[in-house]
């Protein structure tokens, strides 16, 4: 018990707290000035009124999509009008105000791209033509199927199905056939067995319709079962009412009371006040009064009056209402006050192009002019009803020659394929061994000729790798002996030229221009050290690396250790270049990018190497990305020596966590 309070209690406070929040967001979307704060703000309480209350539900989305075409979102527009023509068409039976909001945002359909919203706007403008015009309903579906896409294969299977109830409605079995069976497929294909069951209703009236009530009665038996084991009871309803139909056509009376009051104890509380219930209530009055039991009648017309308003916003709800009261009023003996709503059905039923409540409605007629005594009236629209029944029966005989016969033709091309098929499997079975060698041959063939296009592609890969290599170490050596011709001019040529200026400007006593003239010196000895090592002639590898750690330790914020072993007269004097240059740039990649405070610099001789490392405590970087930069060329320049060496080049960094170059060099 204290758990159910809790539980109680809980459920309480969640619909209060539900309830604030929609009162939070009406107020906004009811007071904001800014468009995109009201937008969302409706879009809000759009979702929390959904099926919960209609009213604000339907205002909502009315001025949501107002608000959407003015800001030029159509395709937000699209949703909310397909979503709200459910509401409009089902539940406040008002068709015609959703085709209306439909149509106002189908005027801007050129800037819809989705496909889904395309066809669904016409597929639920046809929904909302349903109980209004079935022309422009089948119009609509034959719409929504032109503008879904591929991706829309549930949607598209949907119009099929109510395209095809259309059409069965209207008589046309062929094309309604044909329809149920493409839904059939599809749901089945995406195993939907709810509106596989939909889409065999459909097949299963067309029986009925035809005259096969034997027929349709063993199908539907077996759909109710299957029905059953899905727990799809709501659907079982109009199978009861179909059924019902049924037994009324072959005169059995007392089943067609029976499968009535089925159909009727089968709607659930969600359905009551519906079309479907409507129509279940309406046929017992017409069945009550054709007994004689007009107090039953009456008491299930009063029951049906109940739900008037739904009554006038639909055309079928209308259709079956106006059936029912004109019964009544004329089997009571008011056949004046029934002839007005017989005559609203009359026209009701040419609305809506139901071939078959016209004719009943000629029937209804002829029998309240009778009991008025207006027996030419009578006698004209019994003429009028004999011409209809005739011409449809002949058109409902003409449709199901030719349903049956699109049936036969299917079955007898089913039967030749299944035939061609047999002589297929035949000759296969003969050519099997056959097939089998081509296929081993093709398979070894296809095998061979792609190992060798991979053992060519790995020979041109490895061949373009080598030129690479080639060419990037013969750049190195073009660099290096233009750097050092460059270096040479500058020492022999501008810098002999300077000392000579500079010992003319001595004897004129000139300082001033004796000091700039040693700045321009010294600047060009520098230029022509960083272009070409001469210490390394000088000093040897060694000295010249050590040179260079306090060139750099001196003149910059990096402080720099180092531990270096004597590698002279290990190298070529190329090899010494590359192995300079290596620690060089290092440094200088160190300075310029790692905003290190300091360095280490370390030089090893091994038995059969020479191991150069070189670490910093700065930003570090992430080597892969930073090798895949084309702007990177530091690196790849690293590399290209190192390789030139015969060595390996190893980097250890992570961003945040410093760097480590090392340099295995073989002897």
């Amino acid at each position: 018990m204290k758990n159910y309070f809790l539980f109680f209690a809980i459920s309480i406070f969640s619909l209060a707290l539900q309830a604030q929040e929609i009162s939070y967001y009406k107020k906004l979307a009811d007071t904001t000035k800014s468009k995109q704060l009201k937008f969302e703000a409706m879009d809000s309480v759009i979702s929390k009124s959904f099926r919960k209350d209609e009213d604000t539900f339907i205002k909502y989305s009315q001025e949501y999509i107002a608000l959407a075409k003015e800001m030029d979102s159509i395709e937000a527009a699209a949703r909310k009008a397909m979503n709200l023509q459910g509401s409009l068409t089902h539940v406040k039976h008002q068709p015609e105000r959703a085709i209306t909001i439909i149509n106002s945002v189908l005027a801007e359909k050129y800037k819809i791209k989705d496909s889904f919203l395309l066809g669904g706007l016409y597929l639920k403008r046809g929904g909302a033509n349903f109980g209004v015009d079935l022309d422009k309903a089948i119009e609509d579906y034959t719409l929504a199927l032109k503008n879904f896409g591929a991706k829309d294969s549930i949607y598209r299977a949907d119009a099929y199905l109510f395209r095809g109830q259309a059409y069965s409605n209207q008589g046309k079995f062929v094309p309604a056939g044909e329809n149920f069976d493409k839904a059939y497929r599809i749901f089945e294909a995406l195993q939907d067995y709810q509106y596989m069951a939909h889409a065999q209703q459909g097949n299963i009236t067309m029986f009925s319709m035809n005259g096969f009530y034997d027929k349709a009665k063993e199908e539907r038996d077996k759909l109710i079962g299957k029905m059953q084991e899905l727990g799809l009871q709501q659907f079982i309803t109009s199978e009861y009412y179909n059924q019902a139909l049924d037994y009324k056509k072959m005169g059995n009376s007392p089943k067609h009371l029976e499968y009535l009051l089925k159909a009727e104890n089968n709607i659930t509380p969600e359905e009551e006040g519906g079309i479907n219930h409507i129509t279940i209530l309406s046929t017992l009055v017409e069945h009550y009064c054709a007994q004689g039991q007009t107090k039953e009648a009456a008491k299930i017309l009063t029951h049906v009056e109940a739900y008037s308003d739904r009554i006038n916003a639909n055309g079928y709800a209308k259709l079956s209402y106006n059936d029912a009261k004109a019964t009544y009023l004329n089997t009571i003996g008011k056949p004046q006050e029934a002839l007005t709503f017989a005559q609203d059905k009359l026209v009701t039923a040419q609305l809506m192009g139901y071939g078959e409540e016209t004719m009943d409605a000629h029937l209804l007629m002829s029998q309240v002019y009778e009991n008025l005594g207006d027996y030419k009236a009578s006698l004209d629209y019994k003429k009028e009803y004999q011409a209809k029944k005739d011409s449809l029966f002949n058109t409902t005989s003409a449709n199901a020659l030719a349903y049956y016969q699109t049936l036969y033709e299917t079955e007898k091309k089913e039967n030749e394929l299944i035939s061609k098929n047999a002589n297929i499997l035949l000759l296969e079975k003969d050519n099997d061994a056959f097939k089998k060698l081509i296929f081993f041959v093709s398979v070894a063939l296809l095998l061979t000729f792609g190992l060798i296009l991979l053992y060519r592609n790995q020979l041109h890969l490895k061949k373009k790798k080598l030129l690479q290599e080639e060419f990037s170490q013969e750049l190195l050596a073009s660099q290096e002996a233009e750097r050092k011709r460059i270096s040479k001019d500058l020492h022999d040529g501008i810098g002999q030229q300077l000392l000579l200026i500079k010992n003319k400007l001595i004897t004129t006593g000139n300082t001033d221009a004796k000091d700039m003239v040693d700045a321009t010196i010294e600047e060009v000895r520098t230029i022509s050290r960083d272009l070409h090592p001469f210490q390394l002639q000088e000093l040897g590898i060694t000295k010249a690396i050590e040179h260079t750690i306090t060139q750099i330790d001196e003149n910059t914020s990096l402080f720099i250790s180092s531990e270096i072993e004597n590698i002279d007269n290990l190298f070529t004097p190329e090899q010494e270049v590359n192995i300079y240059r290596i620690v060089q740039e290092s440094l200088s990649n160190t300075l310029k990018h790692a905003n290190a405070e300091a360095s280490k610099v370390s030089v090893k001789k091994m038995a059969d190497r020479v191991i150069i490392s070189i670490r910093d405590n700065g930003i570090g970087f992430e080597f892969a990305e930073k090798l895949k930069n084309i702007k990177s060329l530091g690196l790849k320049t690293l590399l290209e020596r190192t390789k030139f060496l015969n060595g390996q080049m190893k980097v250890r960094s992570k961003e945040k966590d410093g760097t480590l170059l090392e340099f295995q060099l073989p002897i």
